[in-house]
């Protein structure tokens, strides 16, 4: 008998490791052979932990499980009151378009031939047999663009670096995914992470780097353990070696070590503060040689590229967006996870059909994307298509694809306000429009919940201030919460004195 139980922080942070104890336990009493294994989730966060039972018609679903499911497991599995039928052939599943997560919640994360019989490591063998300049073409002939928020085309970061000069250079992965309703780094790390060190590997042939970081954040244990872990094992296999290798960097946990410039000065042990520019990171990043930075998403979807080739990949998607992008659904939501599909569906679209609509039953009032400094979206808004232009000819921005569902309860004044209170709290106090207009920016919305209307311009040109003069995205991308919440709700910020009080 074989089980998948995935070792993913949200599944065992629901149980997981419990029910694998369970099991092992029933199976004892019962004298029967179990093999468990630990995978990466699926996805479906409101169905974990989602224990998978291999079956001769396939992988058959069983979930959200509790320590009292876990009996039924042994008897008639289509009687199990929390039998899902075959994963794959589940609704979540079987819209989506899987490039990047193929393999996640497929195969045992750590294990190199389960890997290479899903695909893995056939596109690092064929860049081996190209040239640098072929490799990079490769890449920029797919249309990659940053998944990490920027959005900037991957292929010509990479140029950069491999034309540049340099005795010494490296491949730097942004792991320290700071945005509330953001996961896909994490779950790639961790159901996955060969994928990603498929992809450090590739750049480093295109670029010609022998040296690779993963920085790392704190707060993910697991992804912390599998990453190691992975990278032992790939270099003992001879996968990492002299030509290549990469070791894992573990961050303290500050939101702006997310900005490529402060993410290498913590890498070298400096304070995490944002660099001024130029130079730039391609000429003179880590340790001043050049550097590639890239998300972990942007690094992760490499090996399919090379596999299958940049028109296969371009083939998905619209406009200057293309290939697929994971979408991270979260907030008050009735299905919320990981949804990987081509860019192009519009925002309804995500929110009411493949989101459910809110958790409440309450009617959507706003979908924040991008992060917590992503701009509000409002209903009116849900015909606008998911893709990088599209979404900045809204004033919004797309960032790391995550979206924050909010239902009509919601006081957008108090969403406008958080935005600025948290980028008071985490600016790195490098730049004056960051460190001051934040500060400013929250006594000026205070004056708001006040009812004092007259604060509005006030924080208009504040907001405009703080986008123009900024060194970094935290002070830059303020304003998109705070402008958008006042443009599109601007009844919750003309509160009468009289009420405020």
């Amino acid at each position: 008998m074989k089980i998948y139980i995935p070792l993913d922080s949200v599944a065992v942070a629901l149980g997981a490791d419990a029910l694998v104890a369970a099991l092992e336990a029933e199976a004892d009493r019962r004298g029967v052979a179990v093999q468990i294994i630990r995978n990466g989730s699926r996805g479906m966060v409101w169905l974990e932990p989602l224990v998978e039972v291999v079956s001769d018609a396939g992988r058959l679903g069983f979930g959200p499980l509790t320590l009292a499911d876990v009996p039924g497991l042994f008897g008639d599995l289509g009687a199990h009151p929390k039998a899902l039928g075959l994963v794959e052939d589940l609704p979540w599943m079987k819209g989506q378009t899987r490039l990047t997560f193929a393999r996640v919640g497929v195969i045992d994360p750590l294990s190199l031939d389960d890997y290479r019989a899903h695909g893995g490591f056939v596109g690092l063998d064929r860049a081996k047999a190209m040239s640098k300049a072929q490799i990079v073409a490769e890449v920029t002939d797919s249309g990659l663009r940053g998944r990490g928020g920027a959005g900037f085309p991957t292929g010509i970061k990479w140029k950069t670096v491999s034309e540049a000069a340099g005795d010494q250079k490296y491949i730097v992965c942004n792991a320290d995914e700071g945005d509330s309703a953001t996961f896909a780094d994490r779950m790639l790390m961790e159901g996955d992470p060969f994928c990603l060190i498929e992809g450090m590997a590739i750049a480093g042939l295109a670029c010609g780097a022998t040296k690779g970081y993963v920085y790392l954040r704190s707060e993910y244990p697991v992804a912390i353990r599998i990453m190691n872990d992975a990278v032992r094992i790939a270099r003992e296999a001879g996968v990492l070696g002299p030509h290549f290798d990469m070791e894992i960097r573990v961050g303290a946990g500050a939101y702006v070590c997310g900005e490529e410039t402060s993410l290498l000065n913590s890498l070298e042990g400096k304070r995490g503060v944002v660099r001024a520019k130029p130079p730039l990171p391609a000429l003179q990043g880590f340790m001043g040689r050049p550097t590639v930075v890239n998300n972990v998403i942007s690094l992760a979807s490499v090996p399919v590229i090379m596999e299958k080739g940049a028109a296969h990949y371009k083939d998905f998607g619209l406009g200057r967006s293309r290939g697929t992008i994971p979408l991270q659904i979260a907030g008050n939501v009735r299905f919320g996870g990981l949804y990987e599909c081509a860019f192009g569906l519009t925002l309804g679209e995500i929110v009411n059909q493949i989101g459910g609509g809110t958790a409440s039953g309450r009617p959507v009032k706003a979908v924040q994307v991008g992060g917590p400094l992503g701009a509000w979206f409002p209903p009116s808004l849900f015909d606008t298509p998911f893709g990088y232009e599209e979404f900045a000819g809204k004033d919004g921005l797309i960032g790391h694809a995550g979206l924050t569902i909010a239902d009509d309860s919601t006081d957008m004044l108090a969403m406008a306000r958080f935005a600025m209170e948290f980028c008071a709290i985490e600016s790195c106090g490098k730049c004056t429009p960051c460190r001051v207009g934040a500060v400013r920016g929250v006594e000026t919305i205070d004056r708001l919940a006040r009812g004092d209307t007259s604060a509005i311009p006030i924080l208009t040109d504040l907001c405009n201030t703080m986008k123009l003069g900024s060194l970094c995205a935290l002070g830059g991308f303020t304003p998109y919460p705070v402008m958008s919440a006042l443009t599109h709700f601007p009844d919750d910020f003309a509160r009468s004195k009289e009420a405020a009080v």
